[in-house]
């Protein structure tokens, strides 16, 4: 039976395609795939590779410019962020946010209070979180989009946006609010790239994680310091500490460990008191910590306070299952979704010999075979914030209004600092690919390809006259592009309406892979 009047995503979802044309051929363009070459890349397709693994995708003149300089050269470059100059536009717009000079007690001084204080009201409680999301989730997001879309130092926030994930808070949850820009800047981006147990440290010190886990709230039982809220072990961020931030799930730790991780972690908390008088939220309180004998995954740990926490860390950096656990998830971002287990091997061998050097790892990974393999080029589909952060960048459309960016983000189901528990997102093809996430995409490609979307320009302000934001320029999109988009699809992109072109492109199932 035909259906002469209606577009096949109406047919799938039951729902219409405000672009049903792009729609139709975005479709034709999928089915008449060819399959994939057996031959090596060329060196246009493993610059775009590198473009798509290593960073968000090409800007305009991008592709060109690693043809220029080499892959290897652009490795070593991205391996190596502080070598690379920032834009001092990109600086001076940071710079502006106050949030993004401000530490974490500044920040709790000036909007923590009366949330942190319980004999507040309720009222006054519910107008401090409101003040926080009126002013500075916005500065965090316009922070994290523009970083991400404008920083040549691509790898740097590929890998921010990594361990973010990987070390996941909530932003919705109580205090994390306002301190969540300040966990990226100050305890995550520093060490992307470097030492996983000074990145481990980072994270378990870091208020963000405290509460968001509750072991601020943790005490040894029957110590001292266990009354009122600070009454009873909590085992949160002990568990998680393991399943999802070093072992993993198959790691070998037992419910034990757990306990015992717990005890050993007592104590670790955020002094309120203190940080209104200007110190670091990070304490240890000796009246709250267990200081019992304990033997942790196999070790004793003689009683040593603070220490005995820094011990733990250490054992789980430097755990074979931690070494395994990271190098999969490296391997599964970077490589595929179901990695070469050969390559997971030698990669967790990199781990352990350089004591969880992240460099290293990164550098034997992008020299694999498997990195390079054709099998694995133009594989992956894109999650819904790679899929927006790289469409902003092959358009160039400048971030200048965060809200439509959060929102699009909030309809495909991945908002910034968004998801609720400790696991993070997933970035595997089944976790994002569905007919409604396609049309979704789809048309949000249609509303940069015409120019005139509501991101490029201030909040609440008219759209320019046409002639002042005129569609993009699919020639111009297409050479940013280069082998992102097939022969086969270009042959169908050339045969179509002219104003529709760049929404084919990125709307086309080539660009919504990497």
């Amino acid at each position: 039976m035909s259906h002469p009047q209606r577009d096949p995503i109406t047919l799938i979802t039951g729902r219409t395609s405000s672009l049903p044309a792009l729609a139709l051929l975005s479709l034709v363009m999928a089915l008449n795939a060819l399959p994939a070459r057996a031959q090596a890349l060329t060196e246009q397709e493993k610059s775009l590779h590198v473009l798509n693994r290593l960073a968000y995708g090409p800007r305009p003149g991008d592709l060109q410019q690693v043809e220029r300089m080499g892959v290897r050269r652009y490795i070593d470059q991205q391996l190596n962020p502080e070598r690379i100059a920032m834009p001092a536009q990109l600086q001076a717009r940071l710079a502006a946010l106050p949030a993004y000079r401000m530490s974490a007690t500044q920040l709790f001084n000036e909007y923590g209070p009366p949330s942190f204080d319980k004999s507040a009201s309720r009222e006054d409680q519910q107008a401090a979180r409101q003040r926080a999301a009126r002013e500075l989730t916005p500065q965090f997001h316009q922070e994290r989009l523009w970083l991400a879309t404008e920083s040549p130092r691509q790898l740097q926030e590929v890998m921010t946006e990594f361990w973010l994930n990987h070390f996941n808070v909530f932003e919705g949850r109580d205090w994390v609010r306002y301190w969540v820009g300040d966990y990226e800047q100050n305890a995550i981006r520093p060490h992307a790239l470097g030492n996983f147990r000074q990145l481990l440290g980072a994270v378990a010190h870091h208020p963000a994680m405290l509460v968001y886990l509750d072991n601020w709230l943790s005490s040894g039982v029957n110590t001292p310091g266990a009354k009122g809220r600070f009454k009873g072990l909590n085992e949160n961020y002990a568990r998680e500490l393991m399943e999802l931030h070093t072992l993993g799930v198959d790691g070998g730790y037992q419910q034990a460990d757990v306990m015992t991780l717990a005890r050993i972690l007592s104590g670790w908390t955020i002094d309120l008191q203190a940080m209104k008088e200007g110190a670091a939220p990070a304490s240890f309180n000796a009246q709250r910590h267990d200081n019992g004998p304990k033997i942790f995954l196999g070790h004793p740990l003689p009683a040593g306070g603070e220490q005995e926490g820094e011990a733990a860390l250490d054992i789980l950096a430097s755990h074979p299952a931690t070494a395994r656990f990271i190098s999969t998830r490296l391997a599964q971002y970077f490589v595929a979704d179901k990695p070469d287990p050969a390559l997971v091997q030698k990669l967790s061998q990199t781990f352990l010999a350089s004591h969880g050097d992240i460099r290293a790892v990164l550098q034997v990974l992008f020299d694999s075979p498997q990195f390079w393999a054709r099998d694995n080029y133009q594989v992956q589909f894109k999650t819904p914030y790679q899929f927006v952060i790289s469409s902003l960048r092959a358009s160039a459309t400048p971030v200048v209004n965060h809200k439509p960016v959060d929102g699009a983000l909030s309809q495909f189901g991945m908002p910034l600092y968004g998801w609720l528990t400790p696991e993070g997102y997933k970035y595997s093809q089944a976790a994002w690919l569905n007919a409604d996430a396609l049309l979704r995409r789809i048309n949000f490609a249609g509303g940069l390809a015409s120019g005139r979307s509501t991101i490029a320009r201030p909040d609440n302000t008219p759209a320019p006259p046409a002639a002042e934001s005129p569609p993009l320029d699919p020639r111009q999109l297409q050479q940013t592009l280069g082998p992102t988009i097939t022969p086969d699809a270009a042959a169908i992109i050339a045969a179509s309406a002219p104003n529709l072109q760049a929404a084919l492109m990125l709307g086309g199932p080539s660009f919504m892979k990497r």
